[in-house]
């Protein structure tokens, strides 16, 4: 997104601009773009590029591209390979490029210190089971008859998860928060699964795999990024990405100092277009299209093909703006 110095400052520009008078260093901005390399970037994509990759031009910061690859059975090289084109082709150049499978023995390390300070604990409820004992957003939740354990035994389940000893579906790790939180992803969230699979970079070295929430926030952490960008849909995320944060730091502070913030934006919804990934794998998996490139997709790839240039997208994303509530764009 080009920036325009005559413009109005956005709001996540104004929070950054306030940070800086608070004593944040310049010298500390660093922002990222972390997609998932589960499909190929769409329209809908192209407005939190231009957001991130845009304040780094603002403020001369770097700006890192982090995959967050933490489902082996959804993720592949090719994704990874396409993201990276159309990023380039837009005419955006990133600083560092990242991984959330880098940080998978951190991540470990720091699940095992959470489950030795009791804020951890391995479940063995069904997934049925888990959800009924969770409640709904009126009515809380219970505590689960795995929830007491003691670290001794979560340890030791952990490390045999960890090693392969047990069928996906039978051991889960969940945070140890408050099942009667009136924010439901508060309460207990699940912090590892198992999952026999390989993985597209780190092979079969794992057979448990962190959640997003886990694995997001931490990863965000371990790069020192200073302003976590996301979209409206991850606001109630927010309080466990500060929870998950603050319990990390008090393991780690000697090593990183800072601590990144999460602020939320209006994701671009464009009228009569499909913006899911999971639906326009279907188009292309069906062979209603012949790829995720085909004309007929929003995806930028598809755009491409089509003729648009990169200019006319970061005009176009430029011109409809940042916004704090959702809408549609025709």
């Amino acid at each position: 997104m080009a920036i325009d110095n005559t413009k109005p400052l956005n709001f996540l520009q104004q929070i950054v601009e306030e940070d800086l008078k608070n004593g944040l260093s310049s010298a500390h901005l660093r922002f990222r773009f972390p997609p998932e390399p589960n499909g190929y970037l769409h329209i809908g994509h192209t407005k939190a590029i231009g957001i991130s990759f845009g304040l780094g031009q603002k403020y001369s910061a770097p700006v890192n591209l982090r995959f967050d690859d933490t489902n082996p059975t959804k993720e592949e090289q090719a994704y990874v390979d396409a993201i990276k084109e159309d990023i380039a082709w837009l005419g955006y150049s990133w600083d560092k490029e990242c991984y959330s499978s880098d940080y998978f023995k951190q991540l470990f390390d720091w699940a095992v210190l959470m489950i030795n300070d009791g804020k951890a604990y391995v479940d063995s409820q069904s997934s049925a089971e888990m959800a009924e004992q969770k409640g709904t957003p009126t009515q809380p939740g219970v505590d689960g008859p795995y929830r007491d354990r003691s670290s001794e035994e979560n340890l030791a389940l952990f490390n045999k998860m960890r090693n392969g000893d047990f069928e996906e579906g039978t051991h889960v790790l969940r945070a140890k928060i408050d099942m009667k939180h009136p924010n439901m992803l508060m309460r207990d969230p699940i912090m590892y699964r198992i999952l026999h699979a390989a993985h597209h970079r780190t092979g079969t070295d794992w057979c448990i795999y962190p959640m997003y929430d886990w694995t997001h926030g931490e990863s965000d952490y371990i790069e020192q990024i200073s302003h976590s960008l996301c979209s409206l849909e991850f606001k109630p995320h927010r309080e466990l990405y500060n929870w998950f944060k603050d319990s990390v730091y008090t393991y780690s502070k000697d090593q990183y100092t800072l601590l990144p913030k999460q602020r939320e934006f209006a994701r671009l919804n464009l009228s009569y277009t499909v913006m899911s990934k999971r639906k326009l794998l279907k188009l292309v998996q069906n062979g209603v299209v012949s790829g995720w490139d085909d004309p007929r997709m929003p995806t930028i790839s598809g755009l491409r093909r089509r003729g648009y240039t990169p200019n006319s997208i970061k005009k176009f994303i430029d011109t409809i703006g940042v916004a704090k509530r959702d809408n549609v764009i025709d």
